[in-house]
Formats: C-alpha cells, sequence, structure tokens
C-alpha cells in the first residue's frame, strides 16, 4: 500500500520541475514555457513562465478536434424547474464562441474583467468559458448575494460587463436578481458599462436600455471567435472569499498551473477519465463550481452534471441518489452537510435502498471537516467507498486526499488522508517549530505551492503577504488547526480561531462536535468557546436533532454532558447545551461559529453576505439566552 503515492510526493520533492513538466503534458500548449517554476520573485512563484495556452481551447476545442464533439460536456438537471437538457461538446463549442463574440463587439479584451452574478444554469458555464476564450478574466458571485456585496466586488474588480440572469431558483421561490444587480450597480463607485442578462421564463427583468442586453436575442447572431493564447502566467479569474476585514479578498488563478493540476487531479484523485461522469453537487459561486463543475471535467473531456436544487426537498431526500442512478454518474462530491440533511431527513437509507447504484465508485466530501459519524453512515448506507479530502478556495485543488485513480490507501475517518504530491504540508506551533505527531498545531504547507494555487490577492499584494506568508516565513498559513498522525494522515480539527482554551488546556471544537454526533438523537452540532471567569474559556455547544426524536431537554442535556465527559475527559469542563431547530451556516453550509461567538460575546454583530437563512441567528439568540449568554 501506499507504494505510487510515496513515490509520486518523492517525484515532486525532489524532481519538481520533472515531475510538473510531465503532468503539463496532459495540456495542449501554444508556446512550450521557458521555465517550469520561476522563483525570481519568490514569494510570488510563477508556473510555466514563458508558455502560452488557452483554457477554453482545452477545456472545448480540442476535444472536439478530437472527435468527441457528440460527447456530452454538460448535463444540466434542474430538479426545481424540471428541465434537464444535454450539451455536447459541439454544442458547447458554438454557444461559448458566440459569447465571445459579442462580449468582443461590446469591447472587452484581453486583460479586462467581467463580473458573473448567475444562478446554476449552464449558461453560466458557458460565460465563464467565453472570458477564458478571449483572455478576460472572470470574477462569479453567487447569485443571490446581497447588493452591498456584489458592489464591494464590482468596485474591486473594476469589470468592464456585468453578466447576469433574472432571477435564480430556491426552495423558498424564486430570488429575483436584476433589482439585486441594479442596486449594487447604483451603489458601487465603478462604473458598469454593458450588462448581458439572460432572461428566465419563471421571472422577466426590468432592463435598462442602452446597458442591459438579452442573452437571446444578443448571442445567438454573434460572430463565432477563436481562442486568444494567453500566458500561463495572466489571471484566469478572481474569486473572493470572505476576509476578516469587510474588505473581501480576491484569490487570483492563473492559467497554465491551473489547467495542469485541474487534469492531474480529476484523473490521480478523482478517477475520471474522458467519458466519464463526474458530479460536484456545488455552486459554480464557489471554488468547489470553478474547479470541478467547469474546469476539471471538461479539461480531461469528461461529462460534468449541472444540478440546481439541494439535497432535500427538491423534492425528497432521494434526489441524489435517483440523480446519480439517471446519468450513470461514476464519482460524486458534495459536502458533509449535505449528506448530513440527507441522513436527518432519511436516517435509515430507504431512498438509497431502492436506488441501484452500481454505476457510482466514490462518493467525494469537501468543504467543512467531516466528522467520522458523517462518513460511516454515508459509507456503510452507500457500500462504496466515502473520501473525505481537504483543499480551500486558495488552493484551488485537493491539498490532502486519497489518490483513488492511482494508489487508493486505507480510509480514516476523520482524516483527509495524506498529502497530495506537490503539497508539502506540515504543523507547527507558535514559534514555528514542527510538533510530534499526533499533537495539536497550526497547519502549514512548505513554499512554493504547486501548480494552480493563488498566485496573489487581486491589487493586494501585501494583503497576500500579510494573511498568508508573514506568519512564518518559507510558508503558507492556511488558517486551519490540526495535526498529523504517525502515518502521515492529515486530521484537520478547525480554524485555528476555533480553538478554545479551557483553563490552559487547547481543546479543538471540531472534537466536541465530532463527540455530541454521536449521540443518536443527534444531527448535526456546534460548539463554540465562552468566555468564562474562572477557566477563561467554556465549551457551549448548540445541537440540532434528528427528525421525529423525543427527548426532554433535561435527559439530552444530561447524556450530552455525560458523553463528552467519557470521551474527552473532565477537563473539557462541558456543561452548557441545548437544543436548536436549525444552525446559522452560509450557502455553501458552513456554520457561522465566528458569528455564534460575536453573539455570545455581546460584540457589535456583523452578519456575514453568505448566510442563509439570517432568522437563524434569532434562535442563536435564544438558545444562548436559556443558557445565560445573550
Amino acid at each position: 500500500m501506499g507504494s505510487m503515492g510515496e513515490q509520486l510526493r518523492t517525484q515532486a520533492l525532489t524532481d519538481r520541475d520533472g515531475y510538473w513538466s510531465r503532468a503539463a503534458s496532459a495540456i495542449d500548449w501554444h508556446t512550450l514555457w521557458d521555465k517550469v517554476l520561476d522563483d525570481s520573485r519568490a514569494p510570488f512563484y510563477q508556473w510555466y513562465a514563458g508558455g502560452e495556452l488557452n483554457t477554453c481551447y482545452n477545456a472545448v476545442d480540442r476535444h472536439v478536434a478530437a472527435g468527441l464533439g457528440d460527447q456530452t460536456a454538460i448535463q444540466y438537471v434542474s430538479p426545481v424547474t424540471g428541465v434537464e437538457q444535454a450539451i455536447s461538446y459541439r454544442e458547447l463549442l458554438e454557444q461559448v464562441s458566440r459569447v465571445a463574440g459579442f462580449l468582443h463587439s461590446i469591447g472587452v479584451q484581453k486583460g479586462d474583467r467581467v463580473v458573473i452574478y448567475m444562478p446554476m444554469v449552464p449558461q453560466t458555464a458557458v460565460a465563464m468559458l467565453a472570458c477564458a476564450r478571449i483572455g478576460a478574466i472572470h470574477s462569479v458571485v453567487f447569485g443571490g448575494f446581497a447588493a452591498n456585496e456584489l458592489a464591494t466586488r464590482i468596485n474591486d474588480a473594476k469589470p468592464k460587463v456585468v453578466i447576469s440572469a433574472s432571477c435564480g431558483i430556491e426552495p423558498s421561490g424564486v430570488v429575483q436578481y436584476k433589482p439585486l444587480l441594479d442596486e449594487a450597480l447604483r451603489q458601487s463607485a465603478h462604473q458598469v458599462s454593458d450588462c448581458l442578462i439572460l432572461n428566465r421564463p419563471q421571472c422577466q427583468a426590468q432592463m435598462q436600455p442602452g446597458r442591459d442586453h438579452d442573452w437571446d436575442e444578443v448571442v445567438p447572431g454573434s460572430p463565432q471567435l477563436g481562442c486568444v493564447p494567453v500566458k500561463a502566467t495572466d489571471p484566469l479569474y478572481i474569486l473572493y472569499t470572505s476576509g476578516t476585514t469587510g474588505q473581501p479578498k480576491g484569490v487570483v488563478r492563473d492559467n497554465g498551473g491551473h489547467a495542469v493540476a485541474l487534469a492531474w487531479s480529476m484523473k490521480h484523485i478523482y478517477n475520471i477519465q474522458a467519458g466519464d461522469v463526474f458530479w460536484a453537487a456545488s455552486d459554480v459561486g464557489w471554488v468547489v463550481g470553478h474547479s470541478y463543475i467547469v474546469y476539471g471535467p471538461l479539461l480531461v473531456g469528461a461529462t460534468s452534471l449541472l444540478f440546481e436544487g439541494k439535497p432535500v426537498g427538491t423534492p425528497d431526500a432521494g434526489t441524489f441518489w435517483r440523480t446519480i442512478n439517471q446519468y450513470g454518474v461514476k464519482s460524486f462530491f458534495t459536502a458533509p452537510t449535505a449528506i448530513r440533511a440527507i441522513k436527518r431527513e432519511d436516517p435509515d437509507g430507504e431512498f438509497i435502498r431502492e436506488i441501484n447504484l452500481d454505476c457510482l465508485d466514490t462518493l467525494y466530501l469537501a468543504g467543512e471537516r467531516c466528522d467520522p459519524d458523517t462518513l460511516n453512515w454515508a459509507s456503510e448506507k452507500l457500500g462504496k467507498p466515502v473520501i473525505d479530502h481537504w483543499w480551500q478556495t486558495e488552493t484551488g485543488w485537493p491539498v490532502a486526499a486519497n489518490l483513488m485513480g492511482t494508489d487508493p490507501v486505507a480510509i480514516k475517518p476523520g482524516s483527509p488522508a495524506q498529502a497530495v504530491p506537490g503539497y508539502q504540508v506540515e504543523v507547527l506551533d507558535e514559534s514555528g517549530q514542527p510538533v510530534a505527531p499526533n499533537t495539536s498545531g497550526n497547519v502549514v504547507i512548505k513554499l512554493p505551492l504547486p501548480p494552480g494555487t493563488l498566485m496573489t490577492l487581486w491589487g493586494n499584494d501585501k494583503r497576500y503577504e500579510d494573511s498568508y506568508l508573514s506568519m512564518y516565513p518559507g510558508y503558507y498559513l492556511t488558517g486551519d488547526a490540526g495535526y498529523l498522525d504517525e502515518d502521515g494522515y492529515l486530521y484537520i480539527m478547525s480554524r485555528i480561531d476555533d480553538i478554545i482554551n479551557v483553563a490552559g488546556h487547547r481543546l479543538s471544537t471540531g472534537r466536541f462536535e465530532e463527540v455530541l454526533c454521536q449521540h443518536d438523537a443527534v444531527a448535526e452540532a456546534a460548539v463554540i468557546g465562552v468566555e468564562d471567569k474562572l477557566k477563561g474559556q467554556l465549551p457551549l455547544g448548540l445541537v440540532v436533532l434528528r427528525n421525529g426524536v423525543d427527548i426532554s431537554e433535561a435527559q439530552l442535556q444530561q447524556e450530552l454532558v455525560a458523553l463528552v465527559r467519557n470521551e474527552i475527559g473532565p477537563v473539557a469542563a462541558f456543561k452548557l447545551v441545548t437544543a436548536i431547530p436549525k444552525l446559522p451556516k452560509t450557502r455553501s453550509g458552513k456554520i457561522l461559529r465566528g458569528t455564534m461567538r460575536q453573539i455570545a460575546a455581546h460584540q457589535p454583530l456583523k452578519i456575514p453576505a453568505t448566510i442563509e437563512d439570517p432568522l437563524t441567528l434569532e434562535l442563536v439568540k435564544e438558545a444562548l439566552a436559556k443558557l445565560g449568554y445573550a
């Protein structure tokens, strides 16, 4: 076991240039590079310097040229509208080249920015690829994001054009995007001269003459434009990730390293080749959507499933499994929170039992920490390997994963397995010294980062250095806390600020949550540190109960306190716990622990723009008040 993965890790370390030069042969280049890794401006490293390519050509045109034109490139499935549509590589090429032609006709050129504010429809992927085709830099903002958040991103990226749609569709109903876009454009200091608007049948947008163009009116008649070669080191996109301050951080992704890394990961991690069906149930507004709905699968000539719906409620907790069966999905990627939602609605996995899932090889989970309970439930009910893997918006592709395509290793629930070749993951203490195995510390990655990771933050090299590189010179700070075991398996326990200090003992909130989720009545748990005069901090737990559970508050409290005492020990001083109907989360499923900490500490509340349901904050206030903390 482990031999192939070890070899690849060693090669990527000892013969970096040779290793990444071989990986780059999976991509078609317009001009070969002068240097695989240019470290002349370290810590601003550049991959494939001097090389030229076009990402859209690699994702679309070359597959048509190779005779794959009739194969489905994007399989659109929208349970919220009842629409299903297969788009072949040939059809995709025509749509993308016409949108590129339209953008070119209104003056968009290489290096210009285009903000895309769209729902989960194929046109969103088309818009991204059309930008890549002409060397314009796209910045996708999650559709339905608040107007002021969209405005700050417009001000930062300074786009020439915004591409949007009349609406998105949530289980709660139609969400109109156009009024949000109009308001954002009113608020932003940066002026946008043109908008391309997709009018969906569910809702017509109010168009502003002269500025707004109707997709269905202008795209079909636009000329088909070819691909513009760009430098490997030119930006492909900007993706904003929430900063600790109000100013969002624009992660900048290059063209060359990105294409190479994603193509490598499709084969080695996800075990996907041309013709296979891959489904990442995420949103194009997030990094997973960029890497594994749009670019990754298309770069290798696979079929990518694009899904407009939710794990439960569209219409039920069986929708994922039916979709996998219907379209022959081989590898499926979603967030642990989606599996927890399904488990809550269907704890016995009845939907899974009645559907034939022979086509499915593997379920991949990422986006937040995957508790062993969720992983074990899914693997038992599906009878398939469930692979937890770990990465970030900044890295763009997995940092630690089980290499299912080349060298599967034993699964240890709670761990995303070992570092992916090219990433040197270490765990350091406060003073920058490596810690012993099984000892918690700050998870860092030794520089240089491999291809496909962030180049810098848009227009802000200094903030890039301050945020990620200054704490430990020579290392990238992931912002996560965790440990490596004796086999080199990584365990990510929490964000660095999710470590609580109880009377001098550093404890991870992730560990508490793991234990609380072992209780039969608990579907989900969130633990935060609250101030305590005696011990400095105490853990406080909020749990969501499974559907149909009948247990008194007193009994629940008693059993959970006993469970934590048993599993973590009296040192945890765990006494504060109560049930809550729903936890506050971002739209991508991350629990808003920081916001809950602010409520508990009576701090002024900054409601995150990414929050899915602001009413959950009221539930948190009530729950904390019951425990004497709000």
